[in-house]
């Protein structure tokens, strides 16, 4: 048991990707998988859909101000001193990024392969997966607090969902030394997918004993099973305790929502590119592509974790 770890994250060199690239053989994996699970998901998304507006929040605030909705559909105006189901009095305490090591691109930064960190590295092995600095240190502490009582629905989970998004997004768009290239934009896919991993209850990383945005999630996501089957005659108990079709099609139907939130920060230079089969670049729109109605145009949220730590 116990934590090793392996060399620092290696930095981007995006002009010499090609349609063959590692990265660019990941997205066309990707996209194969997420076409399936759009597919699949399609006929449950009126059920599954998050309205932000609509999602509510109970804070340090809670007892004075009562539950408000948040209001907008804009996630760019989330702010974690009102928008949080974390109790502390402390602004400070309540950032999603706050205990996390915001500097994870520095030179020295190193992957964590621990096995009693990294889920599936078992019996004392610590030559399998590895955790990568940008997943050690995301900014998820909002997401420790979730509960039942505090979260009823798709509506709730999307706003705390979209808090995280938009602070990792903020922090990394800081932080990165290749501001205004496509290295920004890369780096938030790979966040992005890893947010997807956490929503989906397949992220590999446990990043203490109690788990409790694990735990949190799991229950979150029964509760929605629970309302599924007042408001239809279909459910998803057959997939329990961990409901991992439900959560599946859950992302599925909101993901576009996450990439907005987490690119909030993004600027008007950071874009997104993958190759097509003819070898021709995609190109998103500005803000890595944060205005796109089509949503992002990555599919890394739909290669398996591992795959894209060993990128």
């Amino acid at each position: 048991m116990g934590k090793s770890y392996s060399k620092e994250e290696p930095k981007i060199v995006v002009p010499n990707d090609t349609y063959n690239s590692p990265r660019n053989v990941l997205e066309n994996i990707g996209k194969v998988i997420k076409d399936k699970a759009t597919s699949v998901a399609k006929k449950h998304e009126h059920f599954l859909k998050g309205q932000l507006e609509y999602a509510s929040f109970c804070g340090a605030y809670c007892e004075w101000i009562g539950v408000p909705k948040y209001g907008s559909t804009d996630p760019c105006y989330l702010d974690h001193t009102w928008h949080t189901n974390l109790l502390h009095k402390k602004v400070k305490d309540r950032d999603p990024c706050d205990g996390r090591n915001q500097r994870r691109f520095d030179e020295g930064q190193v992957y964590e392969c621990g096995s009693g960190i990294i889920k599936g590295n078992g019996n004392n092995r610590d030559g399998g997966s590895c955790a990568p600095p940008r997943r050690r240190h995301m900014c998820d502490k909002n997401l420790e607090a979730l509960t039942v009582a505090n979260t009823k629905n798709s509506n709730d989970l999307l706003g705390n969902i979209l808090v995280t998004a938009k602070y990792e997004g903020e922090s990394i768009v800081k932080n990165h030394p290749h501001k205004g290239t496509s290295d920004v934009c890369t780096a938030l896919a790979r966040s992005f997918a890893d947010i997807g991993d956490i929503v989906r209850g397949t992220d590999m990383f446990k990043p203490n004993e109690q788990d409790e945005v694990w735990k949190g999630l799991r229950d979150v996501f029964k509760k929605i099973n629970e309302d599924l089957k007042k408001k239809k005659n279909y459910n998803y108990d057959k997939d329990g305790p961990e409901y991992y079709k439900l959560r599946e099609a859950w992302w599925n139907v909101n993901r576009n929502e996450v990439w907005r939130a987490l690119t909030c920060g993004a600027g008007e230079k950071d874009t997104y590119f993958t190759y097509s089969k003819d070898n021709k670049q995609l190109f998103s729109n500005s803000k890595c592509g944060h205005h796109n109605n089509d949503g992002p145009l990555t599919n890394l949220d739909y290669v398996p974790q591992f795959l894209r730590w060993f990128e």
